[in-house]
């Protein structure tokens, strides 16, 4: 009797320890796509990401960069101060994109170009992305817009 208790403790025990490394896999293998890396232009510049790897680049519109192509192509720069990133977007543009504004965009680096599969804007005057703030912030570039 004290054998088979003994035995099916442990059946139990490699039991969950199965269930545990399966739900483990599970979900890294679900969070393998839904995670990616912010980065700055001075960062990007200094350590280029591989062709393959999807991340979020942030920083501000740099004036008089955007550059409207042939139908729904837009090309532009991203600056952080330190560095600038060339980007180009095929899409429609959120309503409150303009230049010398905060953005995030996420996509690839291929060839030099940031190729932006979503770019997001700030949504009112005073907003702009926490990540974008702290790069900013970080080469000296961040204007508090409350004064």
């Amino acid at each position: 009797m004290k054998n088979l208790k003994k035995t099916r403790r442990i059946q139990i025990i490699l039991l969950a320890f199965l269930f545990l490394g399966v739900s483990v896999s599970l979900i890294g293998y679900g969070f393998k796509d839904g995670i990616n890396f912010f980065r700055a232009p001075a960062q990007v510049m200094a350590d280029p990401p591989q062709p393959t790897e999807t991340f979020r680049l942030g920083g501000l519109v740099e004036i008089g960069s955007i550059v409207r192509g042939q139908g729904e192509t837009i090309t532009f720069r991203v600056t952080d101060g330190a560095a600038t990133v060339p980007v180009a977007f095929t899409g429609i543009l959120p309503d409150l994109f303009t230049e010398n504004t905060g953005m995030v965009g996420t996509g690839k680096l291929i060839d030099g170009v940031f190729v932006a599969e979503e770019i997001l804007a700030k949504h009112d005057e005073t907003y702009m992305p926490s990540e974008v703030v702290d790069a900013l912030k970080a080469q000296g570039m961040y204007q508090d817009p409350n004064g």
